[in-house]
């Protein structure tokens, strides 16, 4: 199992700090001087619950996650977790200018692994190279459309 290492740190700092401005900016919201008069708790707490989800939403960036065994490679991005049997994946690369790892599939497909991340440097490239080990392991040497 692989996860990255810097996308949750920097999901789970800006997740606070975007809660901390709207708790707030939400709190503040009813003080006299600030020019509205017609601002009362319904809006405060409106403000706190967009931050909320917000947060939530940004939290998600927590969730990548790449697994492989005799099963097939099971990719958990931000919302869906996918598994792909041996006989569909061609393997495991990472584009000269991209954001995260691609699983490669026949007739040119593939979809992005945000786990691997050229932002975790050496660990990513070590997990790159894990996963050939794994895929040797678990699928042979034979690949399919080769």
């Amino acid at each position: 199992m692989y996860r990255p290492r810097n996308l949750p740190r920097w999901a789970i700092v800006t997740a606070a700090v975007v809660l901390a401005i709207h708790i707030t900016f939400g709190l503040l919201l009813t003080i006299d001087d600030v020019g509205v008069r017609n601002l009362g708790g319904s809006d405060q707490v409106a403000i706190i619950l967009i931050g909320v989800l917000i947060s939530a939403a940004i939290l998600l960036f927590t969730r990548p996650r790449l697994r492989v065994g005799a099963a097939g490679v099971e990719v958990r991005n931000l919302v869906s977790v996918r598994l792909f049997e041996w006989d569909r994946v061609l393997g495991l690369t990472y584009p000269e200018k991209g954001f995260g790892a691609w699983l490669l599939f026949p007739a040119d497909e593939h979809i992005t692994v945000l786990a691997v991340q050229a932002g975790d440097g050496q660990r990513a490239i070590d997990a790159m190279g894990r996963f050939r080990e794994l895929e040797e392991r678990y699928r042979g040497t034979v690949r399919p459309g080769h």
